[in-house]
């Protein structure tokens, strides 16, 4: 398309970027009749979401598991035909790698924050046990517009409780620090329960019995695919593709402008694109540097995002050789132990797909990097190998040879979500509705999680679907929702 082609129809959009955000606006935005356009800078679709390989066995090397208590990202792989191949954990039952020694990982908490102290002896001392059970003689913690997780369960259950079960969880989902995490935007449920109770374990006890008595509280919290989460946007683009829209791979959007007659002028490379709305679903740097010209104001909030890298180490071993693996899912493991790794995930017991395919074969997982560490992800492949094998070996007791090794780097994968990030999202929000035909998606806005990017992805989609003047009600609506 060249530059002096006149300007498309008011009815196409122009999504920028074809991770799961961008491919989800793009399938919404079918179904609401639009013609639609998907610009993605780098050569692949999918984004954080990648399916791969080891020793010939199909894996993760991205996300793994999707959050089932949720309708946005179950009912997406069931639109695109995955609907046969959703697969729930084989095993959910995960432990602590914490004071030298494996544990079970504590029932009854909401992100790591206990509704008891039951079932914690080893986890914590006994100063720390104590210090739960005195939780409601204290004073109601006035928690304001917000606060971060760390501080104000350090507040009513001790800095233990935080270092030792929020931590691990938190640093999982986020890689972040949870004295720095809003408790607002990573745990909504808990922030509006704590504004309500006196009591932090007993807001937690109102929780666990209003998940359980849900309708979905009776079904599996998370769900894989066979073959890996990763084939979930293959499946999505090729439904896109099948739905007539096109979708362009190393296509980086270098200018994104208004034009006179209220539309969109869309450059990259040598493509110039005209459109009468764009969904911008590229991570907050990126989207910042598309916005500077026509919003400077949503940039520069946009560009105050911080991001946290992190390194997924898979290794697979022969089966009589990892004999020695505790039974379970895998384990978390609190940074205050000092570990190099955060968690380890047992693929092949975790996902009965991955066993059956070889049986001979243990894929084991491993993750390292948090926010503000840089010296860990600064060893080569290699060097991220024996980190791992040694704490393996320290947890475990699996010293063998693994057959094979691979390290999937996600450089600045995870937004940060520090208190006050609601606010951020609210003015960024604010500043772009004042242009028409523009609206933003992905992990950096209103959670991080399948489900939830899923969810700003057919928002965003939504909007500009009503801007153009049609029916709000679209064609296969799987259900929305809002952020995690």
């Amino acid at each position: 398309m060249s530059a002096s082609e006149s300007p498309a129809d008011p009815g196409h959009v122009v999504v920028i970027g074809a991770g799961i955000a961008g491919l989800a606006a793009a399938h919404r935005l079918l179904g609401h009749g639009a013609r639609v356009t998907v610009l993605e800078a780098s050569g692949r679709v999918g984004g954080k979401l990648l399916a791969g390989e080891i020793a010939g066995a199909r894996v993760d090397l991205g996300a793994e598991s999707m959050l089932a208590r949720r309708p946005e990202a179950v009912g997406l792989a069931r639109e695109a035909g995955l609907g046969d191949r959703l697969r729930p954990p084989a095993t959910a039952t995960a432990s602590l790698w914490t004071r030298g020694a494996l544990r079970p990982m504590p029932k009854g908490h909401v992100m790591g924050v206990p509704g008891t102290a039951a079932a914690l002896a080893g986890v914590l001392s006994e100063e720390g046990l104590a210090r739960i059970e005195r939780d409601a003689d204290l004073p109601r913690t006035e928690i304001g517009d917000d606060v971060a997780v760390g501080e104000y369960v350090a507040a009513r259950l001790g800095r233990e409780v935080v270092d030792r079960l929020v931590e691990p969880l938190l640093g999982g989902v986020y890689a972040g620090d949870a004295y720095r995490i809003s408790l607002r935007s990573a745990v909504p449920q808990l922030f509006e329960a704590a504004r309500t109770h006196t009591s932090l374990t007993e807001a937690v006890r109102e929780i666990q019995g209003r998940t359980a008595t849900a309708p979905t509280g009776q079904g599996p919290v998370f769900m894989g695919i066979e073959g890996g989460v990763g084939t979930l946007p293959l499946a999505v683009a090729a439904s896109v593709r099948a739905r007539g829209g096109e979708i362009v791979t190393g296509a980086p959007v270098t200018e994104l402008r208004r034009t006179a007659s209220g539309g969109w002028r869309i450059a990259a490379g040598d493509r110039v694109l005209h459109a009468g709305a764009v969904v911008v679903a590229a991570p907050a740097p990126a989207a910042a540097g598309l916005l500077r010209a026509e919003c400077p104001a949503a940039a520069a909030e946009l560009s105050a995002v911080e991001y946290a890298s992190m390194a997924l180490i898979s290794l697979a071993y022969r089966r009589a050789d990892a004999a020695v693996l505790p039974e379970g899912s895998g384990f978390l493991v609190p940074p205050v132990d000092g570990r190099t790794i955060k968690a380890s995930t047992f693929a092949s017991r975790k996902w009965g797909w991955i066993a059956e395919e070889d049986p001979e074969l243990v894929v084991v997982r491993t993750s390292v990097g948090r926010y503000g560490e840089t010296e860990i992800l600064g060893r080569d492949d290699q060097g991220l190998v024996d980190v791992s094998r040694h704490d393996l070996k320290e947890a475990t007791g699996l010293a063998a040879e693994p057959v094979a090794t691979r390290v999937t780097r996600w450089d600045d994968g995870l937004p940060q979500y520090p208190v006050g990030h609601h606010a951020r999202v609210a003015r960024v929000h604010g500043h772009v509705a004042k242009l028409p035909g523009l609206a933003l998606c992905g992990a950096a806005y209103d959670g991080v999680g399948i489900p939830a990017v899923i969810a700003s992805a057919y928002a965003a989609a939504d909007r500009v679907h009503e801007e153009r003047g049609h029916t709000t009600d679209p064609v296969g609506r799987p259900g929305g929702g809002a952020g995690e």
